[in-house]
């Protein structure tokens, strides 16, 4: 399993447009998805992989990191690991 952070997101893009730009960059589509509102000036989403490896996601993120997407700047981070036991 593996995590994806993406910031800077517009405030109405749906569920189905972040799915969209996965897909056309490459990346597999997601199985969750949460909403950070933070302030509201940069809204994000953590999107989480299962089956998708940590390091498979890390060669992927590149391809969206800095991408100018809907008038916005996209930052993108894959989230480190978490032992959970």
């Amino acid at each position: 399993m593996a995590n994806l952070w993406i910031g800077n997101i517009d405030d109405g893009t749906t569920d189905d447009e972040i799915r969209e730009l996965l897909i056309r960059y490459g990346l597999p589509p997601f199985d969750t998805i949460q909403r950070i509102e933070g302030t509201g000036a940069r809204p994000a989403v953590l999107l989480e992989f299962i089956g998708v490896d940590h390091h498979a996601l890390r060669s992927l993120q590149p391809r969206l990191h800095n991408l100018f997407w809907k008038n916005r700047v996209l930052t993108v981070q894959v989230m480190p690991e978490r032992d959970e036991t």
